[in-house]
């Protein structure tokens, strides 16, 4: 009898365990970078209706966290809201709502920045999404995609993007880009092959409507 009941306590523990294991596993992580330098803050507006889309989407069990991108974006101190939405579905809905209310806050408040560090903030990305164990991993950058660093800041690190898939978001073209289209191309060509030589998925969505795409990997 003690056996039996052993063995039965066993199968529940493997079965539990085992639920979790694919919870975890089908779990998003998004974490969404936001452009803050010179005139391309003025496009943040554009992003409340990428971020009102996602809340949309995203399930109890995922994570979202919402960064900027400044003069040095590898730090916690540049994530604006983060959130593991809670199992219980009107949890979640409540921690929505929140999340939204910040992200609005930082967006009619937000400062534009001198210089773009774009590396830095990817690299935050990773750390923080790999830390949540998030099955599905998504960087999203909102950003005209021009890095300007700072004097004295380096980032010549290899991405280490295996499992994630990083999608550019209303990649809008410069004044220069319009006089020399190769800029634009040459921007987009370059952050696509540092991708994936870091061994993730890139992708590009310029047309807002077509943020369905977004999860489409």
């Amino acid at each position: 009898m003690k056996k039996t009941i052993a063995i039965a306590l066993s199968l529940i523990l493997i079965l539990a365990l085992s639920g979790c294991t694919d919870s975890r596993s089908r779990s998003k992580g998004v974490y969404m970078l936001l452009d803050t330098s010179g005139t391309y803050a003025l496009e943040l507006k554009k992003a409340q209706a990428i971020l009102n889309y996602l809340l949309g989407v995203l399930q109890p069990g995922d994570t979202l966290a919402v960064a900027r991108i400044d003069t040095g974006s590898f730090s916690e101190k540049d994530i604006v809201a983060k959130i593991t939405f809670d199992e219980r579905p009107s949890y979640a809905n409540n921690q929505k709502r929140l999340f939204q209310q910040e992200v609005n806050t930082f967006v009619s408040s937000v400062k534009s920045s001198q210089y773009t560090d774009i590396s830095g903030g990817i690299l935050q990305a990773i750390e923080y999404l790999n830390e949540q164990g998030s099955g599905q991993k998504y960087v999203l950058i909102f950003s005209d995609l021009k890095q300007e660093l700072a004097k004295g800041y380096k980032r010549d690190i290899p991405f280490q993007l295996q499992g994630f898939n990083v999608i550019a978001l209303n990649v809008t073209k410069l004044r220069a880009d319009n006089i020399d289209p190769k800029q634009y191309q040459g921007r987009v060509t370059s952050w696509r092959a540092e991708v994936e030589s870091g061994g993730g998925n890139w992708s590009i969505i310029n047309d807002l409507e077509n943020l369905d795409h977004i999860f489409s990997n």
